[in-house]
């Protein structure tokens, strides 16, 4: 049902006895900080000296590991988008193929606004909590319900699904438009998922009439699934990431976008249908 990224013993090592984990969930430990070449026990076959420099260096913001054996299952990294042909983007395909040589899956988030160990806490807690859900029940039994439609009381009083990350996010609308800080308390969104690529999420809000603040992610996670599609999971975080901006500052001081170009943007995308394994999804493209 789910794809643990079953690790290589013979290539990953152990985190140390003496780390201390930051994040203790569903029998794994979270360990912040690491570097790619602490798990590793040599270069694997395949992989150049320079790349396994380079690759080795990268930093994983956590790393979860099986509780009772500390290997890692798999780790996780947030930053900043990469500009395509860039040293980072190089240095991102390296760690990503050394992480496949050797077993590891890695899940990046890419993202402007979100990062920092809370962040990450939070988003492993949740996929560690949605693959528990997946590995315990049977849809062919009957279990047709998936963790990300679970429904229960949101954070705002009103019955809906409660395993969206983005639910305070679409609270903190709502409060933000009352407080007359947003032209629309709707959240929108869409989710794609690219063929032999990453998932990207789009998520944005009507800040100002015909002005909206936008925010998008990006989310590769070869090797590993937890039940909740990972197109979703993208447009979810970067709801996420749109509460942060509401409340961070005033929206009407972010950087806005025009909402005819967003619409342009949206139908140029969905113009791409072609690229997409799994299709094109939206909630809601803009209000008329």
């Amino acid at each position: 049902m789910t794809s643990t990224g079953g690790v290589t013993a013979s290539w990953l090592r152990p985190v140390p006895p003496e780390a201390a984990p930051r994040l203790t969930r569903a029998g794994h430990l979270g360990f912040a900080d690491r570097r790619l070449a602490e798990l590793v026990q040599a270069r694997p076959p395949g992989v150049t000296g320079s790349q396994w420099s380079t690759a080795g260096r990268a930093a994983l913001d956590l790393v979860v590991c099986a509780a009772d054996t500390r290997l890692p299952r798999f780790a996780v990294r947030f930053g900043p988008p990469a500009p395509d042909g860039s040293p980072a983007r190089r240095a991102e395909r390296l760690t990503d193929a050394v992480c496949a040589a050797v077993g590891l899956p890695l899940l990046r988030v890419e993202s402007s606004t979100l990062g920092g160990g809370e962040h990450v806490r939070r988003f492993v807690a949740y996929v560690l909590d949605a693959r528990a859900y997946a590995e315990g029940t049977d849809p062919d039994g009957g279990d047709a319900v998936g963790f990300r439609d679970i429904v229960g009381r949101l954070p705002d009083g009103r019955p809906g699904p409660v395993n969206d990350l983005g639910a305070l996010a679409r609270a903190d609308a709502v409060e933000a438009y009352v407080a007359g800080r947003l032209a629309d308390p709707i959240v929108r969104g869409l989710h794609v998922r690219w063929t032999d690529g990453p998932a990207e999420g789009w998520s944005w809000v009507e800040a100002r009439p015909g002005r909206c603040l936008l925010e998008r992610v990006r989310l590769t996670a070869r090797g590993f699934g937890c039940g909740v599609d990972p197109g979703r999971l993208a447009e979810d975080l970067a709801t996420v990431a749109l509460g942060e901006r509401l409340r961070a500052a005033d929206p009407a001081a972010a950087f806005l976008v025009d909402r005819d170009d967003l619409r342009e943007q949206v139908r140029r995308l969905a113009d791409r249908r072609d690229s997409f394994d799994g299709g094109f999804a939206f909630a809601h493209l803009c209000a008329d």
